[in-house]
């Protein structure tokens, strides 16, 4: 089989029906999309329901990845979209899903490895999911009747990356001998800080401490960090628990 051109990777977050998720592989394949990840899927894998509803777009499921949670899905990856029809309480970039897509075809030109999150069925991502995200994508449906079911998602998702893929100029961004930062090295710099921010007594009081650990990843995930970046920061933080250990 020929390695499939670069492209993002579309993360199915805890889908509730195996019938959407093949829903979603059709729409996938119909725009050349073959890199399915898949997180705990309520109905476990694989799902003879996903398959016979993928009809001739079986090897997308094949090819699927199973992850038990959205850190591992998107650990290899240096820019996440979350897609969510709700305001959300969280400081990010918003962007259409043309923007999105045109974002998305720079950054893979440039080397990156991006993801796009898409919820489950009934209520969509979760904060807690949506933190490990860059930016948002928010579609603009009819604010009386904003119910897009996840095969739709998908399929309006594949067409955009479709549509912004080809003939794109691409920023050339001099790295100077480092690379941009995946998702499992800021989950573990994230890890790092609230580790060491809660023995310090940081997260007070205790009914603000869960809102306060949002917003943290929430910083870390919109900073464009590479990994020298990232060691940096692992470094400060050591240097100052060696000092007050210290004084």
């Amino acid at each position: 089989m020929t390695e499939p051109r670069p492209q993002p990777a579309f993360v199915l977050v805890r889908p509730q029906m195996g019938e959407n998720i093949g829903a979603a592989a059709r729409a996938m394949l119909n725009f050349g999309l073959t890199r399915m990840r898949i997180v705990a899927p309520r109905d476990g894998w694989p799902n003879p329901n996903a398959v016979a509803m993928a009809s001739g777009a079986g090897r997308v499921l094949d090819a699927a990845v199973l992850t038990a949670d959205v850190p591992e899905a998107v650990g290899d990856c240096t820019y996440v979209f979350a897609t969510t029809a709700r305001t959300r309480d969280l400081t990010k970039p918003v962007m259409s899903p043309e923007r999105a897509m045109q974002v998305a075809a720079e950054k893979i030109g440039q080397g990156g490895r991006v993801a796009v999150l898409f919820g489950p069925e009934r209520a969509g991502l979760e904060n807690d999911d949506i933190t490990r995200a860059n930016a948002i994508i928010s579609v603009p449906v009819n604010p009386e009747y904003g119910s897009l079911n996840l095969a739709q998602c998908v399929l309006l998702m594949g067409y955009e990356w479709r549509r912004q893929a080809a003939g794109i100029t691409h920023e050339v961004v001099e790295m100077t001998g480092t690379n941009w930062a995946t998702g499992i090295e800021v989950e573990k710099l994230a890890q790092h800080y609230e580790e060491r921010l809660e023995t310090a007594g940081f997260f007070f009081p205790d009914h603000k401490a869960a809102s306060m650990k949002i917003n943290l990843r929430n910083l870390w995930s919109r900073l464009p960090l590479t990994g020298a970046d990232v060691q940096m920061l692992h470094g400060v933080m050591r240097q100052m628990v060696r000092w007050k250990k210290r004084g």
